[in-house]
């Protein structure tokens, strides 16, 4: 399996994520560029979290708009995999590959810390490596991590089972304690809490790694 991960002026956890998925996994790993046009040698696609374009409207608002993000759409509609972390999850759902938003967080504040989060569901290849309504522990860091949407969208998301984390202790005044989400087809997933930070054990935390094991064992030997 091969990863690409997107590299936007501004991002910041770009080299967090090709450690976890070239050094601790041993999976090819390719720095991406925003202004690339050609993708075609990736399997998954990562967004990975910081400050693309500085947040300087919305965040992930003008990273939509980068030559590459026209090849993450198709290589989303030809059912192949994108993640966005954080910043990554924001870029999503300006994109149109996710429903609803990202606003600022409920006391206005940037949060920083770890958050125990709730598996919703684990039948499909990003939570293949959890139990269904297993607790993880994440690291969160966001000022504009509070899931948003009008309520027949909020409806919709809850009944497609399109939830895969929800907080357990709600950070930032998400809808529904919603900490992640994937689309109608499960391919595109986006979270705010960051997977990567919690995948060494030198750190103390290894729940995150667990969402890249799982989509190896479920999806890397046929790709």
């Amino acid at each position: 399996m091969k990863f690409g991960i997107l590299v936007f002026p501004g991002s910041n956890c770009d080299r967090d994520v090709a450690y976890v998925t070239r050094d601790l996994l041993g999976q090819a790993t390719r720095m991406i560029w925003h202004q690339e046009t050609d993708i075609s040698d990736i399997d998954v696609v990562i967004i990975p979290g910081g400050f693309s374009y500085g947040d300087y409207l919305r965040c992930g608002a003008i990273a939509r708009f980068s030559p590459v993000m026209q090849q993450v759409i198709d290589h989303a509609l030809k059912g192949k995999f994108v993640i966005g972390i954080c910043n990554g999850f924001q870029v999503l759902t300006e994109a149109g590959l996710l429903p609803g938003a990202l606003a600022r967080n409920q006391d206005l504040h940037f949060i920083c810390d770890r958050s125990s989060l709730k598996v919703e569901r684990n039948n499909l290849p990003w939570t293949y490596g959890y139990t269904e309504g297993e607790v993880i522990t994440l690291p969160i860091a966001h000022g504009e991590g509070r899931f948003y949407s009008d309520e027949s969208t909020l409806a919709e998301i809850e009944a497609n089972g399109q939830v895969l984390f929800r907080y357990q202790e709600n950070p930032n005044g998400s809808l529904n304690d919603i900490a992640g989400i994937c689309n109608l087809q499960g391919n595109v997933l986006g979270m705010m809490p960051h997977p990567e930070r919690a995948a060494d054990k030198a750190l103390g935390n290894s729940d995150g790694l667990r969402l890249f094991q799982g989509l190896l064992e479920r999806v890397g030997a046929v790709v």
